[in-house]
């Protein structure tokens, strides 16, 4: 059922060494260079006005022993004026910093959704659908927070380090050299205890995922999981995998707490002794008051900043791993790519499919042959059907004409024109399936059937229905086709879900209809309906039947029958069943009636 807990993806690839990782968020910022420019000019702004502000503190604690009142009101004025440009600067900072990591942060989800659509049914093989979703989720969101808010407050703080240190150095050079005695103190915990940290950070983000896909893997298959009374089973495993979870968090946790402690006390305790030794110079005249303030209010804008800078590299670690996940799922590797220059599928199709000495192996099977060494010609609108044992290999001639895979010899070719020659989207526009499963969407039955051809009007959508013998059963439903149908079409019995996927095949109308198994879930009077609608749509058609129900292909132009990969016989029914062999050795356990 679910992935083993004791298997994660931190296994499978290299820890983040690295915030350099981050570097992969580069493309998804460079189509907004001014946004970000406008971003970080209001940072230095904000982070310059913090620096001022200091001085004008100064200004007003020294102003306090002086006779012109006039002077004072100006100092006043002025601080009131460095505050109201703070408050607009900081306002302006925090929507084009937010703004620009929303922003982002939906392209790469996008990015991401449009990459994992493109990819074959292989990367399926390797990478759970949950694990998929929880890097497009969970993953974008650490994202969201670093650009949307912990770059930017490293940033700042970084400008207010460098800033404060000069003019800690201005102020008094004397305290700045003791001051600058503790950062190494400071600066040892945050490289050892930080490296840790990366590490943690990451194994925490993979053993979400795996959490997730754990999820849901058992959300999907619900029904199964509670009829076979494997609630418990299934529950300990996400358990565990969620204990496991908790496990990594809780170490980066602890870890980041120690760090955020050590920190923090090495940095006040500094600053005390560093107040201890200012307190003594002003009761000797070595400096004002105010002086004193204001190396105070830079020490505790320095000390601030490295407090907060400890904080957020915990942070943009955990950014990193996420990163460098997602960017693995961008620069995936797919094994079926479209050519540099396709060439186009000729108008009209005729529908001539051709396979040509081809072998293949799946991907997760690299041992075992589906199809060895299987030459096949269906001529245009001719009916042929694929019969035979189960893994004998019908299922994967559909697959390889859909260009799911690869054959790894061999060659497919659709009108002449090898398929790997032509893009996917263009040769798939004239396949139309029904496959042995059929797919219903959590959208209306409407919905559901216009997704064979979404620019299809209502009354083409009712038609389609018609034919495949599903508007009566529609037409009940509460709202008839505009019924919701439920996630994975639970409103509908397995029978009606099949004649919902016929329905959107024959709607799309395409020159090649590919039907995979597309009557085993029919009763006997709505698969009699729905072969004849069928016949009449596979009329003009080039039409390939897979079936293990040799009753719906005995009109078929021509039977293939397939045994452990290979094509073993082929001809019509009544050739077949004369010639004797494994077809007929089918024909007489399934014909009881002697209607062979």
């Amino acid at each position: 059922m679910a992935r083993s807990p004791k298997t994660a993806p931190t296994e499978d690839r290299p820890t983040s060494r690295r915030v350099g990782a981050l570097a992969g968020l580069m493309p998804f910022l460079r189509p907004y260079r001014m946004m970000t420019v406008a971003a970080l000019a209001a940072l230095v702004v904000t982070a310059g006005i913090s620096l001022i502000l200091p001085l004008a503190v100064r200004r007003v604690v020294d102003g306090f022993n002086s006779t012109n009142v006039a002077l004072l009101d100006e100092y006043f004025g002025a601080f009131l004026l460095i505050a109201a440009l703070l408050a607009v600067g900081t306002g302006l900072r925090y929507y084009l910093v937010t703004r620009l990591g929303e922003r982002v942060v939906a392209d790469i989800r996008r990015a991401t959704f449009d990459k994992v659509t493109s990819l074959s049914p292989s990367f399926f093989e390797r990478v759970m659908t949950g694990e998929v979703l929880s890097r497009i989720t969970t993953d974008t969101t650490l994202i969201l927070s670093v650009i949307g808010s912990s770059i930017s407050i490293a940033l700042r703080n970084l400008i207010l380090l460098l800033g404060g240190m000069v003019m800690l150095l201005l102020t008094s050079a004397k305290l700045t050299g003791l001051v600058l005695l503790i950062v190494p103190a400071v600066v040892v915990p945050i490289i050892v205890l930080g490296r840790r940290l990366r590490s943690l950070s990451r194994e925490s983000q993979d053993w979400i995922a795996s959490s997730s896909g754990s999820a849901s893997e058992s959300l999907l298959a619900i029904q199964t999981v509670q009829s076979y009374t494997h609630e418990g089973p299934t529950r300990a495993a996400f358990a565990e995998v969620t204990e496991k979870s908790f496990d990594a968090n809780r170490r980066r946790i602890g870890t980041r707490a120690v760090m955020t402690v050590i920190v923090i006390f090495l940095v006040f305790t500094g600053i005390v002794g560093v107040l201890w030794v200012g307190a003594r110079d002003v009761r000797a005249g070595g400096m004002s008051m105010g002086e004193l303030i204001q190396f105070v209010i830079y020490a505790v804008l320095v000390a601030g900043a490295v407090g907060a800078l400890s904080e957020i590299w915990g942070e943009l670690q955990r950014a990193s791993g996420a990163t460098e996940r997602l960017v693995e799922i961008l620069n995936a590797e797919d094994s079926v790519q479209d050519p540099a220059r396709p060439k186009p599928l000729p108008r009209p199709v005729r529908g001539e499919i051709a396979f040509e000495g081809v072998t293949f192996r799946y991907p997760a099977r690299p041992d075992v042959s589906a199809l060895k060494g299987v030459s096949l010609h269906v001529r245009p609108g001719e009916t042929v059907a694929l019969v035979g044992p189960s893994g004998a290999g019908k299922t994967t001639i559909l697959q390889l004409l859909q260009r799911f895979y690869d054959p790894q010899s061999g060659r497919i070719t659709l009108d002449g024109i090898d398929l790997r020659d032509m893009a996917r989207s263009d040769f798939r526009r004239a396949l139309a399936l029904v496959p042995q499963d059929p797919v219903i969407f959590a959208a209306s039955a409407r919905d559901n059937i216009r997704f064979g051809r979404p620019e299809a009007s209502d009354a083409e959508v009712e038609a389609a229905a018609r034919a495949a013998a599903a508007h009566d059963f529609i037409s009940v439903l509460p709202q008839g086709y505009d019924s919701f149908l439920g996630e994975r079409g639970v409103m509908l019995s397995g029978g009606q879900k099949q004649r919902v996927a016929i329905a959107r095949a024959i709607l799309r109308n395409a020159p090649v209809l590919l039907l995979d198994e597309a009557t085993s879930a029919l009763d006997a009077e709505s698969e009699r309906a729905v072969q004849e609608a069928v016949e009449h749509l596979s009329q003009g058609r080039t039409t390939l039947v897979v079936a293990h129900r040799l009753a719906t292909v005995k009109r078929a132009d021509r039977i293939i029958v397939f045994e452990d990969g290979q094509i073993v016989a082929q001809g019509t029914h009544d050739a077949l069943v004369a010639e004797g062999g494994l077809y007929a050795r089918l024909a007489r356990l399934q014909f009881t009636d002697g209607t062979i």
